[in-house]
């Protein structure tokens, strides 16, 4: 459970670690737009290149980026063969019964899992290179406009910050309940589906409650600290933008720019 990257943070000094956390924010949404707007592997491969550019320029171990995908592997294999067995085409590669492969299914789910595999990355990447109050920060100084209609900016921030920071606490107790249950004899790699899930229910009773003690402790310090939200609260740390989030900025608009230009003048797979 500890090889689970998403939600952790990656001490760094790159060039990514320096940008501005409303810049990454703002460019995650761009890249995630772009991604979605490709209709072809040539604006696909656009998006691989420019994440294989940025993931070489926030020096972070390609090894710990891949680890993000294995949290969300199952449903990466069930949405590839779905689409390879149930996307109907003109060129039929194998049929048995009512299963039938076609070349066009097997380029479809190739493509929709490749763009699901770099929205993945992305998403990871800016939480390995941006602690969780930078991020918390960076999404209450970017919905501060809301404030003028009376939403809860502020509480929403801290509610993604402490989610996100209590990501690797909650995967590192899982793995001791689970150490732990496999030393009183437990099994959990044995056996078909149905008694590898019960397998894993005294784990989950624990983990509830080892969740719910650790919110209240959490509750009760803010409390005896007197936390009162975001009406008296100063920044220790102010965000400015600098000359790297000019180069994220003009990367962004460079990227989208180009998918809509692959968009309208290339042909698509889907």
């Amino acid at each position: 459970m500890r090889e689970v990257a998403f939600g952790q943070y990656y001490p760094g000094n790159s060039f990514l670690h320096k940008c501005d956390p409303r810049s990454k924010i703002l460019f995650l949404i761009v890249y995630i737009v772009a991604v979605l707007l490709c209709q072809n592997f040539y604006a696909l491969g656009g998006c691989a290149a420019v994440f294989l550019l940025i993931a070489i320029c926030s020096k972070i171990p390609f090894k710990l980026l891949l680890r993000s995908v294995k949290a969300v592997l199952f449903l990466f294999l069930f949405m590839t063969i779905l689409n390879l067995l149930f996307t109907e085409g003109q060129t039929i590669l194998w049929k048995w019964n009512f299963i039938t492969i076609t070349q066009e299914g097997v380029y479809f789910s190739i493509f929709l899992s490749a763009r699901f595999f770099l929205l993945v990355l992305s998403s990871s990447l800016l939480t390995l290179t941006t602690t969780p109050i930078s991020l918390a920060d960076g999404i209450e100084s970017l919905l501060s406009p809301l404030k003028l209609v009376h939403f809860p900016v502020h509480a929403l921030a801290l509610i993604m910050s402490i989610a996100l920071r209590f990501i690797p606490i909650l995967t590192d107790e899982t793995g001791k309940i689970m150490n732990a249950q496999k030393a009183r004899g437990a099994d959990f790699e044995t056996g078909g589906l149905i008694q590898r899930v019960k397998s894993v229910l005294p784990v989950l009773f624990p983990l509830l409650i080892s969740a719910l003690r650790r919110a209240q402790e959490l509750g009760d310090a803010m409390e005896a600290r007197c936390y009162s939200g975001s009406q008296v609260r100063t920044k220790y740390k102010k965000l400015t933008f600098t000359w790297r989030d000019l180069v994220a900025f003009v990367v962004a608009v460079l990227l989208l720019t180009g998918i809509i230009l692959l968009r309208v003048y290339t042909p698509s797979v889907l």
